[in-house]
């Protein structure tokens, strides 16, 4: 296949575990060498997965790719939360939940199925009186954040091993996982947070036609090369 990077092209990347979304922009920019570029939908650094970078007159499709519906699989962890909703913070001590079942965490799981409001989590980049709500968090001040709402199509669970439920979640853009998690934890009474999370679907775009950052340093080095040769 041949890529034209400073025209437009759409890059499907299989975000590393720990990288932020800025850290893959940066990267690729520094592979292709291309000016404009820029990636439609945020994933948080303990998730991995898809992620859609937009390269030249494609950037201008970045809002209608974010739009998308997308799909989640990972797992939740009940009985223990932390104030990030997920394990970029401290977990908290576990709590008893011997009493919840499959058929539980099944129920619950259904009721938040449909268009719902939502609170992103206090650690997230939601901009409150002009800053970073994660900011706010990690200097110990509180702060409200309103509810939206989004549109859950489908919230399965899919496995469960002890404390650790396995789901997949298909969603509307705004979701955050991480509050999903959380609140099933609410609705439990046990707590619940997100220890682990995949983005397997944007729309159409499907994670394994993704390519790892290696495949993009190797598509460079093949076109450096033709270019070497051709010249």
């Amino acid at each position: 296949m041949v890529y034209d990077f400073e025209a437009g092209e759409i890059l499907l990347i299989d975000k590393p575990l720990t990288w932020t979304s800025f850290d893959v922009v940066k990267k690729v920019r520094n592979i292709l060498r291309v000016k404009k570029i820029g990636h439609a939908g945020t994933l948080d650094p303990l998730a991995s997965g898809l992620l859609i970078l937009c390269t030249g007159k494609f950037t201008k499709r970045i809002d209608e790719i974010q739009a998308q519906e997308k799909e989640y699989t990972g797992t939740i962890t009940i009985g223990q939360t932390t104030p990030s909703y997920d394990l970029e913070t401290e977990v908290s001590e576990p709590t008893d939940i011997s009493h919840i079942s499959e058929d539980d965490l099944k129920a619950a799981a259904a009721t938040f199925v449909g268009t719902i409001e939502q609170v992103p989590p206090i650690y997230s980049a939601v901009m409150i009186d002009g800053k970073r709500a994660y900011l706010l968090a990690r200097k110990g001040q509180t702060a409200e954040i309103k509810p939206r709402s989004i549109t859950i199509k489908a919230f399965d669970i899919t496995a469960v091993e002890g404390a650790v439920v396995h789901f997949k979640v298909v969603c509307s853009k705004g979701t955050y996982i991480r509050s999903l998690a959380h609140d099933l934890g609410q609705k439990l009474g046990c707590g619940a947070h997100l220890s682990a999370l995949v983005r397997t679907r944007i729309g159409d775009y499907k994670v394994e036609d993704a390519l790892s950052i290696e495949d993009i340093q190797q598509i460079r080095n093949a076109q450096l090369a033709s270019d070497g040769s051709n010249s």
